[in-house]
């Protein structure tokens, strides 16, 4: 059997025309004979070219409101026949079924539909069964069929034709196959996920548009992203995003998604090193880089205001990797693309996913994104004395920062800025020294500062440290049956601390 297949006649019932024209003018002219229904026969007609109706192949209308049209054995026989095997090019011989070389098709927007808000008859109405019925079949006899699955395929199936005429290899039909059971499984993923409603009866997650990274975490790894990064950011200056860039990335748009006021932060292996909040990006980008100038290098930063050029001034004095923002002004651009590496990303408005999920051990573990921003009706004060409005401000603060920082950890903050953080520990206690530490080698005075901590403390020794080191206020989750003991100290010393109800574990 000849691995070189010539077509005939293509079967073509599609929802999207856009970019049909140009296949169906070479089709034509390589003698093809076309096939079709409904609106797709009558834009192929409209071309000038002949085609003939499914209906009078199989001798039945559309029926039941246009659920059953193609779903006949002169269409599938036409199909899925061998043309190898004997038995089969006899019986469709036998029973005048002619045969389908190539099946142009795609599906029902479902998930557009879904996403439009629709009624569940209008979603129902969108789950494809002649479509996916083509599709499944054309791609299973890669052999002798071609099949193009979505408007995605247009343009190889067209260069394809460009290439070598009305003519296919078996690489290129299993290509084509591979593709069209990507389309299939992509669908039904959705419908599954749609019936089951967020119950999580079984794992389904599908995701197009692979791009390969350069490597993975390190070097010797593969690494592969999926997804559509172009509908969250234009990319306007430097080189390819990497594995670790993302990873970045996603926890800085994490981080600055929980403030409201102007922010700057830089963050450095997924976690925050310097971030503040002030009235202008200079002043916010000023402050966060004092939080820790060492770590900043080489880091990724990113702001939820307007990048002008005084800010970007000072923002090029430092190597860093990724910056990221709504906008920027002109003539601050002009200056951040001055590195020919640096990435530039603008933000743009995007949906993220409410679920999470990553590979373990030998299954997937699943779980709902940690939305969940405290506000002051959220404090609940456990000691004699309660915090001032400020300190109140700063450990709401400090407590949006604990939350997007790697447990154990520990922010201590002051008049909205990042003073230092203690993250990754095996020991709260020394998550605490890490930031004290770090506070001291860059000047900052610890008096009147506040304590976030991304669970509770079974024993006073975390707030013990904290107050004599100037700590005056502290944010922790509570629940501990060891509570009383931190809340006896805070009493003692004229400590204030507010408890929320909701740890923010972070590995």
């Amino acid at each position: 059997m000849s691995e070189s297949k010539r077509i005939k006649t293509a079967l073509v019932s599609v929802y999207h025309k856009e970019g049909l024209e140009e296949i169906i003018t070479k089709l034509h002219e390589e003698g093809v004979e076309f096939l079709s229904t409904g609106g797709t026969r009558q834009f192929i007609e409209s071309l000038g070219y002949p085609c003939k109706a499914v209906e009078d192949l199989t001798t039945y209308p559309s029926i039941l409101g246009g659920r059953v049209k193609t779903l006949h054995p002169k269409i599938f026989g036409g199909i899925l026949c061998r043309r190898g095997l004997e038995q089969d090019m006899q019986q469709i011989e036998k029973y005048e079924i002619p045969e389908i070389d190539l099946v142009i098709v795609d599906l029902y927007p479902f998930e557009a539909t879904v996403a439009s808000g629709a009624s569940e008859a209008d979603i129902i109405e969108k789950i494809d069964i002649g479509g996916i019925s083509l599709i499944r079949a054309a791609a299973k006899n890669y052999n002798d069929v071609i099949i193009v699955a979505s408007q995605a395929q247009y343009k190889p199936l067209l260069d394809m034709l460009m290439e070598h005429g009305a003519t296919s290899s078996l690489e290129e039909r299993r290509w084509m196959a591979k593709e069209a059971f990507a389309v299939s499984s992509h669908y039904d993923s959705a419908i599954f996920n749609y019936f089951d409603a967020g119950e999580g009866s079984a794992f389904r997650c599908s995701v197009n548009n692979q791009k390969q990274l350069r490597y993975g975490e390190n070097p010797h790894q593969k690494g592969y992203f999926y997804g559509n990064l172009e509908a969250m950011f234009d990319q306007i200056h430097g080189k390819e995003i990497s594995y670790n860039n993302l990873l970045d990335i996603n926890a800085a748009v994490d981080l600055i998604d929980e403030f409201d006021d102007l922010t700057f932060a830089i963050l450095k292996h997924n976690n925050a090193c310097g971030l503040a909040s002030r009235s202008t990006v200079l002043d916010a980008w000023k402050d966060a880089l004092a939080g820790d100038p060492v770590s900043a290098f080489g880091g990724v930063l990113i702001t939820n205001g307007v990048i002008d050029k005084e800010a970007a001034e000072e923002i090029n004095k430092i190597f860093f990797e990724v910056i990221i923002a709504p906008d920027y002004d002109v003539d601050a651009l002009e200056i951040l693309g001055q590195k020919k590496n640096r990435i530039i990303l603008v933000r743009k408005e995007a949906k993220l996913p409410k679920k999470q999920f990553r590979a373990l051990l030998n299954g997937v573990l699943v779980q709902d994104k940690d939305t969940n921003i405290e506000t002051v009706a959220d404090l609940k004060t456990v000691t004699d004395k309660a915090p001032t409005p400020e300190e109140v401000e700063d450990m709401l603060f400090a407590n949006k920062i604990v939350k997007n920082s790697k447990s154990n950890a520990i922010v201590l903050a002051k008049g909205k800025q990042l003073l230092a953080s203690g993250v990754g520990q095996t020991s709260r206690v020394d998550a605490l020294k890490q930031a004290i530490e770090k506070a001291k080698s860059f000047g900052f005075d610890l008096n009147g500062a506040v304590m976030a901590s991304d669970a509770f403390f079974p024993f006073p020794d975390c707030v013990e440290i904290a107050d004599k080191e100037g700590v005056t206020a502290v944010i922790q989750p509570g629940g501990s049956v060891k509570d009383d003991l931190s809340f006896a100290y805070c009493n003692e010393h004229g400590m204030a601390m507010v408890t929320t109800g909701i740890r923010h574990f972070k590995h």
